[in-house]
């Protein structure tokens, strides 16, 4: 089958030939039509933890995967041969990961029917930046009323938080590099801030609106504790500042810690989330924006430059043209 993975220790990702994954007992395997890039990915990818050793090779990337159902593993399933799904690699191993023809996961992993209506491609963009969506919002506690801050909110987690918290009556402010303001209108948001004006752009506009700051803040991409801690001295006092990029550890001296303390965000994805996220975009609660769509082999070369920052959206990847909408007639 065909796989984009890092063969070697500290090699870059590349399109190769693997063997397919046989589903082990209580696993299914996948024949994956999309998958969707994540941060993640090219993170994994450049971790030093991904390559470590031989036998953690070859490190196949992606985790979010859509397709059907083609083998079964010994034991009770709760799936079917031909069953459209999609999912999240939960514990990616040796060999299997989403960017390839075929994955094998645990039918307990994160995975779910693709309800009628859902196209697989949409599918796929959902796992990883839904749920986390979902439980920032959650995380956060903002409510009606309240202001909500999101750092990198033109990305894929950024897109779904800004409509999940507008529709719950959450005032958005979209901090995004250019000119983004009617794309993000679109998703609710109610102000958006132009980051690449400057490092004093952000702080500024947020203070014009929100003179005492913030009720909570979701950064998603402040890689280090400055830049990170910058941002949270624009939250209130008692407010809530999240990260989902590990950027909690202690500021360098020239910084100053101020408002409230800060939380590393994890992920816990599930099945019935998965099914949640699966119904509100059927029922037309919230849409998916996919920026882009590419063949498998596209797959490095779109990672490189999701590396570079100004991601719009959700990339696909495309392995087998045509996958239409889920059918779960069971």
């Amino acid at each position: 089958m065909r796989a984009v993975a890092v063969t070697a220790l500290l090699g870059e990702p590349a399109l190769v030939e693997l063997p397919k994954p046989d589903p082990e007992p209580g696993e299914v395997r996948v024949r994956i039509e999309y998958a969707a890039l994540n941060p993640r990915d090219w993170q994994r990818a450049d971790a030093p933890a991904a390559g470590s050793s031989p036998q953690g090779l070859p490190h196949v990337l992606g985790v979010d995967f859509a397709g059907r159902v083609d083998m079964i593993g010994r034991g009770p399933s709760r799936f079917r041969v031909g069953d459209a799904v999609f999912g999240r690699v939960a514990h990616p191993l040796p060999g299997r990961g989403a960017y390839a023809d075929y994955v094998s996961v645990h039918q307990d992993s994160p995975i779910a029917l693709v309800p009628a209506g859902l196209s697989l491609k949409v599918a796929a963009a959902l796992p990883t930046a839904g749920t986390a969506a979902c439980q920032i919002l959650a995380a956060s506690g903002a409510g009606e009323g309240d202001s909500l801050l999101i750092v990198g909110a033109a990305g894929g987690i950024g897109s779904y938080l800004t409509q999940l918290a507008s529709a719950r009556g959450v005032r958005v402010l979209a901090a995004v590099r250019g000119d983004e303001r009617r794309r993000m209108a679109i998703l609710g948001a109610a102000r958006t801030l132009d980051v690449s004006a400057g490092p004093e752009s952000l702080p500024t506009a947020v203070r014009e609106g929100c003179p005492q700051g913030v009720d909570a803040l979701a950064d998603l991409v402040s890689e280090t504790p400055d830049a990170f801690a910058a941002h949270v001295a624009l939250v209130r006092e008692g407010g809530i500042a999240l990260t989902t990029r590990g950027a909690t550890g202690t500021p360098g001296n020239r910084t100053r810690h101020v408002g409230p303390p800060p939380v590393d965000f994890r992920l816990a994805p599930s099945a019935l989330l998965l099914d949640a996220l699966a119904a509100a975009v059927t029922s037309g609660a919230f849409v998916v924006p996919i920026d882009v769509e590419l063949p498998l082999e596209k797959a490095p070369g779109a990672l490189a430059q999701n590396r570079a920052g100004g991601a719009r959206g959700k990339t696909v990847f495309v392995l087998r043209p045509g996958g239409g909408a889920g059918h779960p007639t069971r």
